[in-house]
């Protein structure tokens, strides 16, 4: 589909998602190799949207399955529905009864048993989860495991068999094999540890905060309305937020909704009190917006608080986008 990597970008960024070189030259990797992508990071930098904008620049419908402790086998899958089954077999008891009666002995009527056991057994009684709508789709998918870091190491087991095969076993119907291999976006907070089973079956690719002008670029393309000035005096106090000992540091995804509130508010500019007033659009610890507060008393004047400096250059790493 994609011939080069700047391809990629270009139709990334038709989507409303800033890419980086990394970014998609690993999309077009996963494409080609058919190859699971993990891609890790801090919360709320864009792994999610990745997924998204790139089943809408592939025209894939998108299959997400978000994880979560607790989450197993029957949520993933499958469940099969056996009170459904068993109204069908006390409605069509009667009929049943009429086949039976037909039989000659105990051998012809366990065959005529058999030979209806499709209308018991089919995947009418099947409902599918995530993982088998996947595998089970007619045309190919993304499909999003969002957040695999939340789900017990048993399930990340049991995942691995899938994605090995793109196949799965269901005792009533058999094994089903997938009919298209779809694109597998695995996400992960880095909450816990993941097997290096599963890294070794993936390829890997980590998404951190954007560095200041990325982050300017992305206010601007999904913030229009805010001001050029008032744009670089937000992007720089999350920025310099991020160097604070917080116990969580503003995504971007935050950033996007303080630009929105600013907007909202018709601010001009980030003076002390619309700072001061607006924190908790970034921060959700009250510890944290305590120790932003104190930073921001450290400045001479309303445009020279310390969250309000541009932070040195290179600050960041990586594009990305908002979960």
């Amino acid at each position: 589909m994609f011939k080069d990597i700047s391809q990629v970008t270009q139709a990334l960024g038709a989507q409303q998602y800033i890419s980086t070189d990394e970014i998609s030259t690993v999309m077009f990797l996963a494409e080609k190799l058919e190859k699971p992508l993990l891609t890790e990071g801090p919360a709320g930098v864009g792994k999610t949207e990745l997924a998204k904008a790139w089943a809408r620049v592939t025209g894939k419908r998108l299959i997400r399955l978000q994880c979560y402790e607790g989450l197993d086998e029957s949520k993933a899958l499958y469940e099969w529905e056996y009170a459904k089954q068993m109204l069908y077999t006390q409605l069509l008891r009667d009929k049943l009864s009429e086949i039976l009666a037909a039989a000659g002995s105990l051998t012809e009527a366990a065959d005529k048993l058999a030979s209806e056991e499709d209308v018991f057994f089919s995947d009418r009684f099947l409902l599918a989860r995530p993982l088998l709508q996947a595998i089970t789709a007619d045309e190919p998918v993304v499909l999003l495991i969002d957040e695999i870091d939340r789900a017990d190491a048993e399930f990340e087991a049991f995942l691995l068999e899938v994605l090995s095969d793109f196949q799965v076993s269901v005792p009533e119907l058999g094994t089903i094999v997938a009919k298209h291999q779809p694109v597998v976006v695995l996400t992960s907070n880095n909450t816990r540890e993941l097997s290096e089973a599963l890294k070794r079956r993936c390829l890997y690719l980590f998404i951190d905060y954007p560095d200041h002008d990325a982050e300017l670029n992305i206010v601007r393309m999904r913030v229009p309305q805010l001001k050029s000035k008032l744009a670089e005096q937000a992007v720089s106090v999350v920025q310099n937020l991020r160097q604070l000992d917080l116990k969580k540091s503003p995504s971007v995804s935050e950033t996007i909704d303080w630009a929105k509130a600013l907007v909202m508010l018709n601010a001009d500019s980030l003076d002390k009190q619309t700072l001061e007033t607006t924190l908790t659009v970034l921060l959700k610890h009250e510890s944290d917006v305590q120790k932003a507060r104190r930073a921001l008393t450290g400045g001479s004047g309303d445009n020279d608080h310390p969250l309000n400096r541009r932070p040195p250059r290179g600050f960041g790493r990586k594009g990305g986008w908002p979960n």
